[in-house]
């Protein structure tokens, strides 16, 4: 069944640095989240933007102690830890950003300015958690897929869909199965 026309799929940061070990921000549930991901891409195709986060360089501010505890990851944008861990797939948008949520004036303008969206991918309680409020106070409906999502660890996914689960009905948790009616 095809999605909305009117949502957009914000895929978050499923890259390299999140996928693998020896990373310290390797997910434990990352290849868990990956088919349901493609899944989704083929499902939304000419309506995805799959997001990479790239450390600032240089830290400014509260990053510096940040990437004082994580130094091997403080690495130019063009560093393979930073490239996405799937295709692109046809039609899609690659956004880079150096902060934890992905929306901004920039991510608005190119969904459209009513389009609901659909948000998966890591870490669910960092990056995915900090672009679905930040979509929300913009106004928008978004649907977390919780299954084509992976915390840094499975309690911190968990807690993170809690969390969520208490902005309805702006927010709404679902599985792939639910919203491509499997």
């Amino acid at each position: 069944m095809p999605v909305p026309g009117d949502e957009w799929l914000l895929v978050i940061d499923m890259q390299r640095v999140f996928a693998d070990a020896p990373s310290p921000w390797a997910s434990p549930d990352f290849y868990r989240a990956l088919p349901q991901v493609m899944r989704l891409v083929e499902a939304y195709r000419g309506r995805v933007i799959l997001t990479r986060y790239v450390a600032p360089m240089p830290p400014t501010g509260a990053w510096i102690p940040y990437f004082a505890a994580f130094p091997s990851v403080l690495r130019a944008e063009d560093d393979a830890i930073w490239d996405l861990a799937l295709p692109v797939g046809e039609g899609a948008l690659v956004e880079t950003r150096e902060t934890f949520s992905k929306w901004d004036a920039r991510m608005a303008q190119l969904v459209g300015p009513d389009s609901r969206v659909a948000v998966c991918g890591v870490a669910t309680e960092c990056c995915v958690l900090g672009t679905v409020l930040g979509a929300v106070d913009a106004g928008r409906f978004v649907r977390v897929v919780t299954d084509a999502c992976a915390g840094g660890t499975p309690d911190g996914h968990d807690q993170a869909c809690a969390i969520l689960s208490g902005f309805a009905p702006m927010v709404s948790l679902v599985t792939t199965g639910a919203l491509l009616a499997d």
